[in-house]
């Protein structure tokens, strides 16, 4: 098992300027990336940086709901 935390690559553009597509493309990269912190060591500031761009792509996708609901 690797004790290096893992990566997830910042995407190219703000979360706004992303695609649908991209943007749940970047959900599950964090997910699976935080999934795979479980048991490690080194991890609790990977994780909460993790968590906290998760978070980020959380809200813009409800943001996006929300827009779309009362358009």
């Amino acid at each position: 098992m690797t004790t290096e935390p893992p990566t997830v690559e910042l995407p190219k553009h703000p979360l706004y300027a992303l695609t649908t597509s991209e943007l749940s493309d970047q959900r599950r990269q964090l997910e699976l990336a935080i999934g795979s912190c479980d048991g490690m060591d080194p991890v609790p500031s990977a994780r909460k940086d993790l968590q906290g761009r998760l978070d980020d792509v959380i809200a813009e996708q409800d943001d996006r709901t929300r827009q779309a609901a009362h358009a």
